[in-house]
């Protein structure tokens, strides 16, 4: 539990908006392509033309139900729609469908890892389906607005947690799991820059000690793993601050300001009955079939904590290794493609790790797009266990297949860069530098055993980086004995 002020603690719940990747609304057959002209995927149902009904999409709740179970939930049949009463320009109906009383996932909890080593179970209130609104477009229309009902009845799954959450890194490491789990499932992509994936906190504090929960805020629209703490963090600072000068919170919806660092008010916070909720007349009850249930689960893929544990067991990675791994479904279908090249678990996740890991963040790119495919990074790493080359000579090939796209083979050929095996020629390299080095061969016969690893980088600068180290290593205790 995160301590401020030494005398205030934190109590964040976190509701995030996740877009289901179907490929047309939630009640009608339009696309949700993204990216069309506005106003071209919006048919009769999704503006609320006069004696439409909407249509339940099936595969919403086929994603609901994979959802449900990694979030180790009940699965809610018969569940419920209920109409949510308020006016935008940007919502045709004049209502949103979402769900109330009773919600497709309810009372689940998730085990978050943080990045001390120790782990904290969230729980999770329920997870529940709704229509997205249309978009109002502000530029380009000299003072006016203009209204995109592209998104309008896309469909949404709101994930809403317990407040139980105590700091800006818990509620990072628990979206961080919702967003791994959310694309290990394949429901949604969760690209938060093009609002994928959106969340909301809602942030309280109260003195250490006591039981009873504060006046929260809630910021809204958050779109990034890195504005969701900063935004927190702040709201945090800003309430006890507030309270310490003898100020009141109120209960309000706030926007982060990424450019300032700070939240601003938006609009009092709702309740509830402000929405005038009832129960969509449009719609009946959806009772789920154990038969459907049971055949949406067996479609279930390995999750991220599973993999993480197969990692462990058949690559006899460590925990850490085996968790970042698997935090990321790409990286982890990415690092056993190199493994299946390679042969070799532990030199694969080193090398993803730290040198691609390098490259794909001073590039700013995704692992999908690595300049170095999977094939040719086993292979790279095949040239490195085989003695073709040495480690070290493995990192400047690396750094020319990541430049010019080239293969391994042909860079370590055009280059010269084969590695030293023959052991006359090491051994001629060694005698050399014990010769041209007598002070430091008389300080090491001395006791100075240190002296060792100067002798082995004198020999591998004679070699150029060639020599096979291990070679090098044997050869030299042989002589230094002499």
């Amino acid at each position: 539990m995160t301590v401020f002020n030494e005398s205030w603690e934190a109590v964040i719940g976190l509701e995030i908006h996740v877009q289901l990747a179907t490929n047309s609304k939630l009640f009608s057959g339009a696309s949700t392509n993204f990216g069309a002209l506005p106003n071209t995927q919006a048919c009769n149902i999704d503006l609320a033309l006069p004696g439409v009904l909407p249509v339940l999409n099936e595969e919403v709740l086929k994603m609901a139900v994979k959802l449900g179970k990694a979030l180790n939930a009940n699965i809610n049949s018969p569940t419920s729609f209920a109409r949510k009463n308020y006016f935008y320009p940007d919502s045709p109906k004049g209502y949103q469908i979402s769900q109330m009383d009773k919600p497709i996932v309810e009372d689940g909890f998730l085990d978050i890892e943080l990045e001390d080593g120790t782990s904290k179970r969230i729980g999770v209130t329920r997870a529940h389906l709704e229509e997205d609104a249309g978009k109002s477009l502000h530029e380009d229309f000299e003072g006016q607005s203009g209204i995109d009902l592209n998104r309008a009845g896309t469909p949404l799954i709101e994930i809403v947690s317990e407040p139980d959450i105590n700091s800006p890194e818990e509620a990072v490491a628990y979206l961080k799991s919702i967003h791994s789990i959310i694309r290990y499932l394949e429901i949604s992509d969760g690209n938060m820059a093009e609002g994928s994936m959106r969340c909301d906190a809602n942030v309280s504090v109260r003195k250490i000690g006591s039981d009873e929960l504060g006046t929260r805020t809630e910021t809204k629209n958050v779109n990034s793993f890195r504005f969701v703490e900063k935004a927190i963090q702040y709201e945090i600072e800003r309430q006890i601050s507030e309270i310490e000068s003898g100020n009141t919170i109120t209960q309000e919806t706030r926007l982060y300001d990424s450019q300032a660092n700070t939240t601003r008010p938006m609009r009092t916070k709702e309740y509830a009955n402000d929405y005038r909720y009832f129960p969509e007349p449009d719609l009946l009850p959806v009772v789920l079939e154990d038969k459907f249930i049971k055949e949406t689960l067996e479609q279930m893929p390995e999750m991220p904590n599973e993999k993480k544990l197969r990692f462990v067991n058949e690559y006899e990675l460590s925990e850490y290794d085996s968790s970042l791994l698997a935090s990321d479904k790409d990286l982890a279908n990415f690092f056993e493609e190199v493994t299946d090249e390679s042969k070799s678990a532990k030199l694969s996740a080193n090398w993803i790790m730290g040198e691609l890991s390098a490259e794909l963040n001073k590039d700013n790119l995704h692992i999908l797009n690595s300049k170095i495919s999977a094939k040719q990074l086993g292979q790279l790493i095949k040239r490195i266990e085989d003695s073709t080359i040495s480690g070290k000579i493995a990192k400047d090939v690396f750094e020319k297949m990541w430049s010019s796209g080239n293969e391994v083979d042909a860079i370590i050929e055009e280059e010269g860069l084969q590695q030293v095996t023959d052991l006359s020629e090491i051994e001629s390299m060694i005698n050399k530098v014990i010769d041209e080095n007598p002070d430091q061969l008389k300080q090491y016969l001395s006791g100075k055993d240190r002296l060792f690893g100067f002798f082995v980088g004198q020999v591998m600068k004679e070699s150029q980086g060639k020599a096979n180290p291990a070679q090098v290593n044997e050869i030299l205790k042989e002589k230094l004995k002499e």
